[in-house]
């Protein structure tokens, strides 16, 4: 084979690929702007009050639009730098940091939590010295599902909640079966907190929201409502949604529950989860917290998203699903007045998140649609 017969072959393969990478690009500008349309539709039809979505492609932004006002009734619409809660799209923060330390030998999933939490114990105290940081940050520590989360409801202080604990009795061996904690999540707090020395809202503003540009998120209830460019918290009523005032229960659950940010600020999340800030999120701690862990079973029943889903596991913050034979990493929150909802597809390097200032289920359908839509064209 002569030399210019190899160079034309290669020509014709930078080609195919250039022609590959353009027509991609191309789909998932169409796959933006039918989404940007059904967003707003959607949101019209059922009467929430505002949101923001952004759909990213590599380290760019395919599309970011916001829908309605900061709060019903109000002047005032939302924009790229309205600020949300995350609710528990925060646990994928506390993943990521903790995860940091384990890679930097600060810390090690393998240590018990009573190493940094003496006082918690549960009914047999061996049972709560077998749980360790990687079951608290993977959800698989045995307790009852969802622990002590009335009382965070009821705004009982966590030092009054961890006492109670003593009360209980596992359901299953720490690592076995998975179920979802708040209250417990959070003692990774205290980890993180005795072995890096530094109060948890300053390193992760130190080791992520600076790093990462991510220039309206915080941790915290005084940070949110100090914020002016926020939105509202609505529930839902037999008599549509009603605007009700931040609570500061859940905020003192900073691993679970503690974050607020952007959509802008989430196109950064994403794009870094996507291993576009290495110096940020390494390859390392990507690859650890993505890694399932306890399969979540209870996932492949959501309405919605059941039609799609063939496996489901849990990671480290992360939920891993399998998504008609592909891998999506994804994680939603819920918290009085707003609901979240982060996604990224590894293979396809392609990314959403959607912010809600009003409690409605339509968050689930249009992500499930989306990525429905998004491995059909794949496919095609």
């Amino acid at each position: 084979m002569s030399f210019n017969t190899v160079l034309s072959s290669f020509a014709v393969c930078c080609c195919a690929l250039l022609f590959n990478a353009s027509t991609m690009a191309q789909s998932y500008q169409h796959l933006g702007k039918s989404f940007q349309q059904n967003f707003k539709k959607q949101l019209k039809a059922n009467k929430v009050p505002g949101g923001a979505f952004v759909i990213v492609q590599g380290n760019n932004i395919v599309t970011l639009d916001t829908y309605g006002k900061r709060h019903q009734g109000g002047s005032k619409k939302i924009n790229a730098n309205t600020v949300f809660r995350l609710a528990s799209v925060s646990k994928t923060f506390a993943g990521a940091l903790a995860s940091q330390l384990v890679h930097e030998h600060k810390l090690s999933w393998q240590q018990p939590i009573n190493q940094y939490l003496p006082d918690f114990s549960l009914a047999k105290p061996a049972d709560s010295q077998a749980i360790t940081l990687g079951h608290v940050i993977g959800q698989s520590t045995g307790l009852m599902p969802n622990s002590y989360d009335n009382l965070v409801n009821a705004n009982v202080k966590l030092n009054k909640i961890i006492p109670k604990f003593a009360e209980l009795t596992p359901i299953c061996p720490p690592g076995v079966c998975y179920s979802y904690q708040n209250v417990a999540f959070s003692f990774i707090e205290q980890a993180i907190e005795q072995e890096s020395g530094q109060p948890y809202e300053e390193l992760i503003d130190k080791r992520i929201f600076v790093p990462l540009a991510m220039e309206t998120a915080s941790i915290g209830y005084e940070a949110f409502t100090h914020t002016s460019n926020r939105a509202e918290p609505h529930i839902k009523t037999k008599h549509g949604f009603k605007q009700v005032k931040v609570k500061p229960n859940y905020y003192q659950l900073a691993p679970a529950a503690g974050v607020n940010a952007s959509i802008k600020d989430m196109a950064k999340w994403l794009m870094a989860n996507m291993g576009h800030e290495p110096k940020v999120l390494s390859p390392q701690v990507l690859e650890d917290i993505t890694t399932p862990g306890v399969r979540t079973t209870k996932e492949l029943r959501r309405r919605d998203w059941k039609p799609y889903l063939n496996d489901a596991h849990y990671g480290k913050g992360w939920r891993i699903y399998q998504f008609n034979g592909h891998r999506l990493i994804y994680h939603a929150g819920w918290v009085a007045g707003y609901v979240t909802e982060v996604a990224y597809s590894p293979e396809l390097d392609l990314g959403i998140a959607i912010l809600l200032n009003g409690e409605s289920r339509i968050i689930s359908a249009l992500g499930a649609e989306f990525w429905q839509q998004v491995f059909a064209t794949k496919q095609s």
